[in-house]
């Protein structure tokens, strides 16, 4: 090979891309990880997914392992089940959410809408924006005999779990007394009320978390526009 025909070929290899430097490229995107998160977020299998895309399972497997690479095709199908936009595979992911509520940091708010409360509660969870749920530290003071609690009610569901002290809990027509280290699950929609039943302070951890409606899948012949986010539901 003669000498210009070496500084051309050297020339050559400097412009083009390195298979390397592709392959890394892909990798950063983690486009099969983020397809995995979007179909576990579904409870969506391999094989349900596969059924959406018309893409086998064994590819959707390989695919999430980042043993093939999809092509636009096969990822504007994936997209279209999740009503995702191609972008979405490629943009560049924001840090992971990590933040801490320190008690100091804290505020003690009362019960709301009364004038005398039966609770008191601390949000822990005040600190993260656009949250699906909503954290509380509550603890409830007992009643005098004639103070009734006052029942509320709002959409999506609520968990309780005793820290200390007696808890009765009315939810419709039910009733039950939780001690430290029961835990409750119940519809929110529903008209509830706590009351302490103890001569101490009960406390608590309560989290609200927001009713979301039913997912569907995608079909491929059609796009429609995502739910509108729900807003945080606080304590009353």
């Amino acid at each position: 090979m003669g000498e210009a025909a070496a500084v051309k070929s050297e020339e050559t290899q400097k412009t083009q891309i390195d298979p390397e430097t592709a392959e890394r490229v892909i990798a950063e995107k983690r486009i099969g990880e983020r397809i995995k998160r979007l179909r576990l977020k579904k409870s969506m299998g391999l094989v349900e997914l596969g059924r959406h895309t018309g893409l086998s399972a064994s590819f959707l497997s390989q695919l999430e392992t980042g043993r093939v690479v999809p092509t636009l095709r096969n990822l504007s199908r994936i997209a279209m089940v999740f009503s995702k936009d191609l972008a979405y595979f490629f943009e560049t992911e924001p840090n992971a959410l990590f933040r801490v509520c320190r008690r100091k940091e804290r505020v003690r708010l009362p019960q709301t809408g009364v004038n005398d409360p039966t609770y008191y509660f601390e949000s822990l969870g005040y600190m993260v924006p656009d949250r699906h749920m909503d954290p509380y530290f509550a603890e409830f003071i007992p009643l005098g005999k004639e103070t009734e609690p006052r029942a509320h009610m709002h959409a999506g569901f609520e968990f309780l779990y005793m820290l200390d002290g007696d808890l009765e809990i009315h939810h419709g027509d039910q009733s039950c007394t939780l001690e430290a280290g029961d835990a409750i699950y119940f519809d929110a929609s529903t008209p509830h009320s706590y009351q302490c039943a103890g001569k101490k302070p009960a406390g608590a951890i309560i989290v609200t978390m927001h009713q979301a409606p039913a997912a569907h899948p995608m079909p491929l012949r059609g796009v429609t526009a995502p739910p509108a986010a729900k807003q945080p539901i606080p304590v009353r």
